[in-house]
């Protein structure tokens, strides 16, 4: 069955992923797509509605993102934010100018509550405002739905022709309501059921993954990950003894990690599982190597390598499945166009791949639903809820070039963080918490002499979906004992920072 589907359409916004979280929340599943995909594919989709997310651009400007202005005799519904809203004003033939000075932060709306769109809200109610440019003239056909003091045009419709638009952002929690706002547009004004649920899509993506390998052969990159797994558990369910898992210990894992991964996985008779290790031929390839780019691409080539060199042993196999979730399709500039990082099982590909077909099972899906996934097909809830780490592992967590002293700094800093965490009971509180090793160095005192040593950084933050996340409020009592113990147990440390800076502006990883 195939379920409905709301296009998000997006104009390099940083809350993009969001808007679509935000969609799928209420059960409606969300893509997101280039603001300059052809109005032939919009169509080919057949959406039940699209939104418009917001921009840094000025939509008055000549090189501004834009989509094509057929998009508005489709009969789709449309809700745009922010720059979505000025766009709409614009290419409908409103205007829209500078505001003088940006505008950020909550501000009250005054509301027509007759409006399908503030349908059960209160005539008041606060949003968060982030723009420079505001309409000034609403297009022919429109009428205002929303306004405040500083912005009297916040908000514009066409119900008839089901076109609306917010200058505000419903989709952050700073909003008041900002997801009844979407429930009105998804159900009264979309017409949506509701059918995106966690149990069809298992049921589906098996019955999808049976049609395409039939008797294939399948080889699973396992890194014992919870996206990995999953996506392996998928296609255990799918197609059985005919796949295989390969767990390549690249060198660049967490301490302890490789033996974890073999413990769960080597004893399982339902499961062809096999361990290479190819620590020395990773960190070759990573000598000398300082570009965060270049070593997501370099690893994401030589697993790829490594795979094929394994396939070969096992005979002809058709397949190469990879946990590829959603984020890392966004991240790697795939579907937005733009690029943050490179995932090494997305943009660090390489060009030649000697597989019939890559199957990414996940690819659709943000962390949460892949956890709920893991739930469903009744992985346990230690590997579930494992910490993520990134396939490239500790190479992008190692700032500068990687060499073994390097690795056993980190593996050792890093342990100390997360046996603290783990002793003090916010493992499960704590969605993500791991170590850098900065490429910093700094003078220190250690038994009345003077040192020349690294400064490790503690990466720690609280998140639903990983697109966005808040840096978390450990203790300082627990911040000052993992401090203690780092410096002390772990040689050519005297310095220890923490990281409190929320997603966006950063990322998660610090590479």
């Amino acid at each position: 069955m195939k379920n409905e589907l709301i296009l998000v359409i997006d104009f390099y916004s940083q809350f993009n992923q969001l808007i679509a979280r935000r969609v799928r929340e209420c059960g409606v599943y969300s893509e997101i797509v280039p603001h300059d995909t052809p109005i032939d594919v919009i169509k080919a989709k057949n959406p039940k509605g699209i939104i418009f997310t917001g921009g840094p651009a000025n939509v008055y400007k000549e090189d501004s993102p834009k989509c094509a202005k057929e998009i508005f005799d489709l009969g789709i519904p449309i809700l745009g934010i922010c720059y979505g809203m000025q766009l709409t004003s614009q290419l409908l033939g409103g205007k829209v100018e500078s505001a003088g000075e940006e505008e950020y932060g909550v501000f009250s709306a005054k509301l027509n509550t007759n409006s399908k769109l503030f349908n059960g809200f209160e005539q008041q109610n606060d949003f968060l405002m982030s723009h420079f440019d505001k309409v000034t003239k609403i297009p022919e056909g429109f009428e205002i739905n929303a306004s405040t003091d500083t912005t009297p045009i916040s908000g514009i419709q066409n119900e008839e022709k089901k076109i609306y638009g917010v200058q505000f952002h419903p989709e952050v929690e700073l909003s008041k309501n900002g997801v009844q706002l979407f429930k009105n547009f998804l159900f009264d004004i979309c017409g949506c059921n509701a059918d995106w649920k966690i149990s069809s899509f298992v049921e589906n993506k098996i019955e999808e993954i049976r049609n395409k390998v039939g008797d294939g052969k399948a080889l699973c990159a396992l890194s014992g990950g919870v996206d990995s797994s999953v996506a392996a558990e998928l296609m255990s369910r799918a197609i059985g003894k005919n796949l295989t898992c390969i767990f390549v210990d690249h060198g660049l894992l967490r301490k302890n990690e490789a033996e974890e991964v073999v413990k769960v996985f080597a004893n399982r008779e339902d499961l062809n599982f096999v361990k290479i290790d190819a620590s020395r031929r990773f960190l070759e390839k990573l000598k000398d190597v300082t570009d965060p780019e270049m070593k997501r691409k370099i690893i994401g080539e030589e697993f790829i390598r490594v795979f094929e060199d394994e396939a070969k042993k096992i005979g002809k196999v058709d397949y190469l499945v990879q946990g590829t979730i959603y984020p890392d399709v966004i991240e790697s500039g795939v579907e937005s166009r733009a690029t943050i990082k490179s995932h090494h099982n997305v943009g660090g590909l390489p060009k030649y791949v000697d597989f019939k077909e890559i199957i990414e099972p996940l690819r659709e899906l943000f962390k949460d639903e892949v956890r709920k996934v893991g739930t469903e097909l009744d992985l346990p809830d230690y590997l579930v809820y494992r910490q993520p780490f990134p396939g490239p592992g500790l190479a992008i967590r190692i700032i500068g070039n990687i060499n073994e002293d390097k690795l056993n700094i980190l593996k050792n800093a890093d342990y100390i963080f997360r046996d603290e965490i783990t002793k003090a009971k916010l493992d499960r509180k704590i969605n993500q918490y791991f170590a850098v090793l900065t490429n910093t160095r700094s003078v220190g005192v250690m038994g009345d002499e003077r040192t020349y040593d690294y400064t490790i950084a503690l990466r720690a933050v609280e998140t639903n979906d990983f697109m966005t996340a808040e840096w978390s409020k450990i203790p300082y009592d627990i911040l000052e004992k993992i401090s203690s113990r780092i410096v002390n147990e772990v040689k050519y440390v005297n310095r220890v920072v923490y990281d409190i800076t929320g997603k966006p502006p950063a990322t998660i990883e610090w590479e």
